[in-house]
């Protein structure tokens, strides 16, 4: 038995099938004269339209992909075209004389050096689509003619040292029932496509995968987190009954579609989700959702070459606001930085961008593009019930400063005698410690909170979880953090202002009863998860989710937590 981490439940039973990665190495060979450079970046570039070409060919001719798949594929195509990758590698072919094998492999090999050492999860995962499109384009470099996608037999269990986003989006969910992986956690990209395909997986299982052989029996309980190679008999029959109990506990789930969120004693939870477009609500409402937590924006503003006009942003909010038919929409304003670079917007290089110039602070530095959004939001909003979130709120100085902005905003559609919602929604996502800690003071300031686990944990604690030396302290049980969420919710109820959850910790089966309990009202996460959080609130009590609340409050470690909230689940 090996055990690892379930990034996406379920259980399997079925064959090992090994992926292993063929290494591409230096060659060393140096190149002789401007002729043979010139052929060398021609070799490069054809290998990078043929590349651009594969990813949008998986891009427009699927029809089973998520809105997580489109996503990374979209962030690949933008990485794809970043004049800085190419660039670079053009630079050493013509100063060092490298061809042009050797000039991508310590172009990618620096850029994702630079990554993993930034402390935020979204930069580790920024990391793997550089390795993944530098792979693709060494094979075509190399004119390797071997696809990307593998053969696969029935009831197949991939194991790998890790799955690249390409590998994970073109899986066959018809013949590979799951995977275990050496490496990874639950917020990487692996994890994120196999919860939204369904697909049982875990992964940071370590070294011990490489002893499972081709076409061992495999028993992958993604619930617990744990492997069995070439099972018992006894073993297997136990796991085969498991199975079959979770596969119809699945079934019931999909019957809860029309079910309120509501306790056995009546208290109503609001479930929604996170999105990026209009394309995801069907999904949304397909499980039950109730309207939107969080609307990304970032999406509108990527793969292109200038930022888009009011016109066009305005369209966009337009058709998500239509397609969500009344129910309600909370749009993020832009959250650039960090790891989300626009190609045409020039950002300043940072040691540490995910503590610099990034979401609020660039909207208040450069009013004109924040002026633009906010205006195309306020003429959406008359076709729907949207709401307006400010990202990375650290004080109340910035509250009134992006307050003041809509103002003006408002104030100019009223000049052009356009019509929109005068009394739209404002609220602020909560997930800058200091933010949480003056709570009591910015819930004067707002209509609603949105808490964003992600960052604040990761702030709360300084660690990184997707640095796998410390993933271990990545602890949203840690008692710290769960008592600056006690605290936020705790200020928006006395302050009379609806509080919801954003983040991951939201989607968390082991956290739904806990955070009811500290009067937690709505919930957003990815359409896929509702129906699970569902299940738990619609067979639990108000008054059992508060003494659940109060038993956690007393313990001093997230392992006195986890084991207790483990228990009662089961």
């Amino acid at each position: 038995m090996m055990k690892g981490i379930g990034v996406s439940q379920g259980i399997s039973i079925g064959r090992a099938f090994i992926i292993q990665k063929k290494e591409v190495t230096l060659t060393g060979v140096l190149l002789n004269d401007q002729a043979e450079m010139r052929i060398e970046i021609e070799r490069f570039n054809k290998a990078v339209g043929n590349s651009l070409r594969e990813i949008e060919s998986i891009k427009n001719n699927s029809s089973s992909l998520s809105d997580d798949d489109k996503a990374i594929l979209e962030t690949q195509i933008e990485l794809l075209s970043d004049p800085e990758i190419k660039d670079g590698v053009i630079e050493k072919i013509e100063s060092e004389q490298k061809n042009a094998n050797d000039a991508l492999l310590e172009v990618i090999t620096g850029f994702v050096q630079i990554f993993e050492n930034m402390d935020n999860e979204y930069m580790c995962a920024r990391a793997t689509d550089i390795k993944d499109i530098g792979n693709r384009i060494l094979k075509n470099l190399n004119g390797s003619n071997t696809s990307n996608k593998q053969v696969y037999g029935p009831n197949t269990i991939i194991i790998a040292e890790d799955l690249s986003p390409s590998d994970t989006i073109t899986l066959d969910i018809k013949l590979v029932t799951g995977f275990a992986t050496q490496v990874g956690s639950r917020t990487s990209h692996a994890a994120i496509i196999a919860r939204a395909k369904g697909i049982p997986a875990v992964v940071g299982c370590g070294s011990g995968l490489i002893s499972i052989k081709n076409n061992d029996l495999v028993i992958l309980d993604a619930i617990k987190g744990e492997l069995y190679i070439n099972p018992d008999d006894n073993l297997l029959n136990e796991y085969t009954i498991k199975r079959e109990a979770y596969i119809k506990y699945a079934d019931t789930l999909k019957t809860l579609k029309d079910v309120p969120a509501t306790t056995t004693d009546g208290m109503q939870v609001t479930l929604t989700a996170n999105i990026s477009g209009v394309e995801d609500l069907a999904d949304v409402f397909d499980n039950g959702g109730e309207g939107v937590g969080l609307l990304r924006t970032e999406m509108l503003f990527m793969n292109r070459d200038s930022f888009p006009a009011e016109d066009e942003q305005f369209e966009f909010y337009k058709k998500v606001a239509l397609q969500a038919k009344g129910k309600p929409v909370i749009v993020r304003t832009i959250d650039i930085g960090g790891d989300k670079n626009l190609p045409y917007f020039d950002l300043p290089v940072e040691q540490n961008p995910f503590l610099g110039y990034r979401a609020i602070r660039i909207c208040l530095d450069r009013k004109d593009l924040f002026s633009t959004q906010l205006k195309a939001i306020l003429r959406a909003s008359v076709f729907g019930d949207l709401k307006i979130m400010f990202p990375m709120i650290s004080n109340i100085q910035e509250i009134r400063s992006a307050k003041s902005i809509l103002a003006e905003a408002k104030a100019k559609l009223l000049q052009e005698n356009i019509s929109f919602n005068a009394a739209i929604k404002v609220g602020i996502m909560i997930e800058v410690p200091s933010a949480a800690i003056t709570a009591d003071l910015l819930a004067k300031e707002v209509d609603f909170f949105s808490i964003g686990t992600n960052d604040l944990c990761q702030y709360t604690l300084a660690v990184d979880r997707m640095n796998e030396k410390i993933t271990h302290l990545y602890d949203p049980f840690n008692p710290g953090v769960l008592r600056l969420l006690s605290f936020v919710i705790e200020q928006g109820q006395k302050n009379d202002i609806h509080v919801g959850m954003c983040g991951e910790m939201a989607s968390d089966p082991l956290a739904t009863l806990l955070l009811t309990g500290m009067g937690l009202k709505e919930f957003s996460m990815s359409a896929a998860a509702i129906p699970t959080i569902k299940n738990i609130i619609i067979n639990n009590s108000e008054i059992k989710a508060k003494q659940v609340y109060k038993n956690v409050m007393e313990m001093d470690s997230s392992e006195s937590v986890l084991a207790y909230l483990k228990e009662i689940a089961g």
